[in-house]
């Protein structure tokens, strides 16, 4: 068998695959280790907060069939241990449920959720430090930024869903740092993951949206072991001539000048609300109207939605019906908004899509978009009064965006709320990101014992 060529320095997945391999714990930055826990935390929480959704239950379902093993499954209070492989999948799976997970805006996707279910399982089955998950979810994030920086939105705008596809190149890279791979076999590793990646727009609003989180971070955990025994890829399978950011809609790949690594140059940004990224600016935009001027559904004759080029692109539930449809709805974001004030978990039951009143009213939501760029991103809403008026509001900035992120205090607010969701208490919330400030602790014990007795696990599955 012939010897795969050497491309040499010129080849990005080789150089990407070095970055990733290269990276020491020593070399973190207090802002990088404090962002991954705030990413743990949210991960977690949110999927407690999901316990109850039907796809959870299956997931669940799924996991345990396949018997036990070393790894949690977060929304069981560390009752019930799976596999490797299943924790990874149906925790991602039960993580993206709610679609309240964080978000990075140049993937146009959810990186924790793609990556962190693999990490934390590779970190259970050997017995792996908390220092060990922040260092391969750093090294994850630099590929992931380089894909999304030179491709995700051409990719976006083609139907794929980049949380599926560049996710999984990200959690391939995340576990093999995690395994200690050298730069080869990382390059192996994301090849391995370009052979599976996969997961289009067409499943917003259904169950197979959350599979294909569950699917990139299995996809992720698969290429890294598989690298590890020996199988071997393509060393342009990132930026070849048939590469993955050619065949998937971007330009040449190249890698960003020297400055600071891609988790601090664009971040995280943590959701308010349990439903698609793209409706963020404008319910900001309602709520505020409506708190300034006492507003309620009653009150608008109409309301008509600005944003900026692109950002309508998930939202293709026009009529929804289900709590998982409504979740890419600007016409519900915006009935629901007005109706009931700040969106919560229960604001997408299948029971409150289909209020009567709402439902009546989402014709009366139009939505556009500008021309020009994608980003920045902004959004404008005005609402008609029945009393003749017209007001209107405009938002750019994002509160819990990266440049205006959640205070500690608003996160944990968030993640409590979700675990007193899904049955638990404020005391599991506190001890999960308590425990990722200790870069020596073990991550499966301190996963588990944040979980332990804090949830009510009868029936889980």
């Amino acid at each position: 068998m012939s010897a795969a060529p050497n491309l040499g320095p010129e080849s990005v997945t080789e150089r990407l695959s070095a970055i990733a391999s290269g990276l020491e714990a020593s070399a973190l930055l207090p802002a990088e280790r404090a962002l991954v826990a705030r990413a743990v935390l949210d991960t977690v929480a949110v999927s407690i907060a999901a316990r109850d959704e039907p796809a959870a239950r299956l997931a669940v379902r799924r996991a345990t069939g396949q018997g036990e093993g070393p790894c949690t499954l977060w929304t069981a209070g560390g009752a019930l241990r799976v596999r490797e492989e299943e924790a990874a999948w149906a925790n991602g799976v039960i993580a993206h449920v709610l679609d309240f997970d964080d978000v990075t805006s140049a993937m146009r996707g959810h990186p924790s959720v793609a990556m962190l279910p693999a990490i934390l399982a590779i970190a259970e089955t050997e017995g792996l430090r908390v220092e060990d998950v922040v260092v391969a979810y750093v090294a994850g994030f630099e590929v992931i930024a380089a894909l999304s920086v030179a491709m995700a939105a051409p990719h976006y705008a083609l139907g794929w869903h980049s949380t599926a596809t560049i996710g999984a190149i990200g959690a391939a890279a995340a576990c093999a740092r995690l395994l200690r791979l050298d730069a080869a076999r990382v390059a192996h590793a994301i090849g391995l993951a370009v052979t599976q990646a996969a997961g289009t727009r067409a499943s917003f609003g259904t169950m197979a949206k959350s599979v294909q989180a569950g699917n990139a971070n299995l996809t992720g955990l698969r290429a890294a072991r598989l690298a590890k025994l020996g199988f071997d890829a393509a060393p342009d399978a990132l930026d070849g001539a048939m590469g993955f950011a050619r065949l998937g809609g971007g330009p040449d790949l190249s890698l960003p000048s020297a400055g600071p690594r891609a988790l601090l140059r664009h971040g995280l940004e943590v959701k308010k609300y349990p439903l698609c990224y793209a409706t963020h600016r404008a319910l900001d935009a309602v709520l505020a109207l409506r708190e300034e001027h006492g507003l309620g559904l009653g009150d608008v004759a109409a309301a008509r939605v600005r944003v900026s080029a692109g950002a309508l692109a998930p939202l293709i539930h026009h009529r929804p019906t289900t709590g998982l449809d409504a979740k890419f709805s600007m016409e519900y974001a915006m009935a629901a908004a007005l109706a009931d004030g700040t969106p919560g978990l229960a604001t997408f039951s299948d029971a409150a899509v289909r209020r009567p009143a709402l439902q009546a009213f989402l014709p009366q939501v139009t939505a556009e978009e500008a021309a020009g760029p994608l980003l920045p991103r902004w959004a404008e809403v005005s609402l008609r009064l029945k009393d003749g008026r017209v007001l209107s509001q405009r938002r750019d900035a994002l509160r819990g965006g990266a440049e205006d992120p959640l205070s500690e205090a608003e996160l944990m607010a968030k993640a409590v709320d979700c675990f007193r969701h899904g049955g638990g208490t404020a005391r599991g919330a506190g001890a999960l990101l308590s425990a990722m400030g200790d870069p020596r602790g073990a991550a499966g014990a301190a996963l588990s014992a944040a979980l332990k007795d804090d949830l009510v696990v009868e029936d889980v599955a």
